[in-house]
């Protein structure tokens, strides 16, 4: 149980959210994309998000900033967040002007929100689950693609809610998180995108 658990963990490790979102939106949309437009989006976001954070990591991990790829500890987890903070501001003003998609723009921002918020509460020493945050997130999201474009996604909205269930379980079983911090960092991914859909559903 605590192999799978730790599979679960990496599986749907918060990193991999923006893709996650990015791919999820060009798979919805109903919308004539072309190649140029998906790749001029999902290439980039792949290098600033996956790649450069796991450089990142490993950088970090060598000055023994932090231990664990699960930053486990909360005063690990503030540089990887500043990182990460800057590296969302870079996609939300570089990269998605040059390719617009309003519904990735503001989900971008969400994910800036949630991430700014996670930082604050750093400041009091608590620390949510950044992957129950990210589950919540990607969640929202899709359900306010399903309704924007009036598409029936919802086997793979039940999917997204039974999976943010096993990760939510796989964390607590390895205790790496209170049933608090994990609600909490579920509201925090849901709400930080429920306030954007004003904007653009």
């Amino acid at each position: 149980m605590r192999l799978l658990s730790k599979l679960v963990s990496y599986l749907f490790h918060p990193i991999f959210l923006p893709l996650a979102g990015t791919m999820s939106y060009f798979l919805i949309t109903p919308k004539y994309t072309t190649l140029e437009l998906k790749s001029g989006n999902i290439l980039p976001i792949f290098i600033l998000t996956i790649l450069i954070p796991i450089l990142s990591f490993f950088i970090l991990k060598n000055i023994g900033v932090v231990s664990s790829v699960f930053l486990t500890k909360p005063e690990e987890r503030r540089y990887p967040l500043m990182i990460n903070l800057i590296l969302l501001l870079m996609i939300l003003l570089k990269v998605i002007p040059d390719n617009y998609t309003i519904e990735l723009y503001f989900f971008f921002l969400g994910l800036i929100a949630a991430t700014s918020t996670c930082l604050l509460l750093l400041l009091i020493r608590f620390k949510i689950s950044l992957h129950m945050m990210a589950m919540g997130s990607i969640l929202m999201f899709l359900i306010a693609l399903s309704f924007h474009f009036e598409r029936n996604i919802v086997i793979a909205i039940s999917a997204m809610v039974f999976a943010s269930g096993v990760v939510a379980t796989a964390r607590l079983y390895l205790k790496a998180h209170s049933r608090a911090e994990l609600l909490i960092g579920f509201l925090v991914g849901m709400m930080s995108q429920l306030l954007t859909i004003k904007f653009w559903l």
